[in-house]
């Protein structure tokens, strides 16, 4: 449990004593978005509408399963998405780095290589989002960027702002750093134009439900068992997100006894970590399994979840989109899109489109039905963050 996990969540005898200074980081923070609206510092825009998913808050969140949901939904919208990323905990020494399945994630960052895999989409990364964006543009004949993270890069012109939401932490004690966990006062969410939350919702947000009940082997991922299967022995399971306990929390709604092994996010894993004397299955996070899978041993096993979002949301979504790609001069085939649509649902699939080493693409299909419904995801307990 790091220092914020500690007391950033309560009122406290260190929160208190840190409180003057968050109130100055609050000041900061608030006059360096209005030097942003004013002009006083420069933003760049660009030509395709840029939607940015982020949140307020230190840790994981679950923006990482949303941008690949939002990834196939405007995929099959009939755009042609890109994603951009920070890279964080990338030890690149060039920046903007270009992403692909196979890229090595101690030089570009974990998630990164985790959304080249999922998405099947450019990803491009680079603490400089507006060079990243101009590097992806230029390689790419993408129409729609989807920002990963950087709610708080006001450097990078943005049309959609999506926030998400821990539902059941929340705001912590509801102070900035260092005493609390927020980048940014609880107010910013008033002007951003969506807030999501992940497994629980309040007034005015959308509900996203985290769901994996599959496990897949490191060795091997064409193997899988379902997550229950676990449930005769113990585990040990791993995590080294945000917040680790809702990945665990997630293992033991499958009725899977555990050892937690909790690790801070972005944990840079060796050997030693997922070996264990005790002759048991390793269970862990797609995300750690990205930098896990060369020296994991057989029996080590990742589950990968996806994201249910609320139907409105995604219709909401859309439309805001297609105004902002109608500003800009991008108008899609609507004609062709509905025919080449239909065809893939008579088939059963959403077209996915395949982002090859060389960076063109090969249409396809995921295999999956149409959008997901509304039904039901109002009762969701929270998921597990990738």
């Amino acid at each position: 449990m790091n220092l914020l996990d500690r007391y950033g969540y309560s009122l406290n005898v260190v929160a208190m004593l840190l409180w003057p200074l968050s109130l100055l980081f609050s000041l900061v923070v608030r006059l360096r978005r209005l030097f942003y609206r004013w002009g006083v510092l420069r933003s760049v825009a660009l030509p395709v509408p840029v939607i940015v998913v982020g949140n307020i808050s230190v840790g994981g969140t679950g923006k990482t399963p949303l941008v690949v949901r939002l990834v196939e939904l405007l995929r099959a919208a009939g755009y042609t998405p890109g994603v951009i990323s920070r890279g964080y905990g990338g030890q690149s020494g060039q920046w903007p780095r270009v992403v692909t399945a196979d890229s090595d994630p101690l030089q570009v960052g974990d998630e990164p290589v985790l959304l080249a895999q999922r998405c099947r989409c450019p990803v491009v990364v680079g603490p400089d989002r507006v060079a990243a964006a101009r590097l992806l543009l230029d390689r790419h004949p993408c129409n729609v960027l989807l920002s990963d993270d950087g709610l708080q890069h006001y450097r990078l012109q943005r049309d959609i702002e999506i926030a998400v939401v821990d539902g059941l932490r929340r705001f912590g004690n509801g102070a900035c750093l260092p005493a609390g966990p927020l980048r940014e006062p609880p107010a910013r969410l008033r002007t951003v134009d969506f807030v999501v939350g992940n497994g629980a919702t309040r007034s005015g947000e959308y509900l996203m439900v985290l769901c994996g009940d599959r496990a897949l082997n490191l060795a091997d991922p064409d193997i899988s068992v379902a997550l229950k299967s676990f449930q005769s022995g113990t585990v040990h399971a791993i995590a080294g997100i945000g917040d680790p306990w809702r990945f665990f929390d997630h293992v033991r709604r499958a009725r899977v006894r555990i050892l937690a092994h909790p690790l801070p996010d972005h944990h840079d894993f060796k050997a030693s970590d997922v070996r264990f004397l005790e002759d048991l299955p390793v269970l862990m996070t797609e995300k750690d399994a990205v930098k896990c899978r060369a020296f994991a041993p057989d029996n080590a096993w990742y589950v990968p979840v996806h994201a249910q979002l609320d139907a409105d949301f995604e219709q909401q979504l859309l439309k805001r989109v297609a105004v902002s790609a109608m500003g800009k001069g991008i108008m899609l085939n609507h004609w062709n899109t509905n025919r080449r649509r239909g065809a893939q649902l008579r088939a059963g699939g959403l077209p996915v489109n395949e982002v090859n080493d060389d960076g063109t693409e090969t249409a396809g299909y995921s295999g999956m039905p149409g959008q997901q419904g509304a039904a039901d995801i109002r009762q969701g307990a929270p998921g597990a963050d990738l």
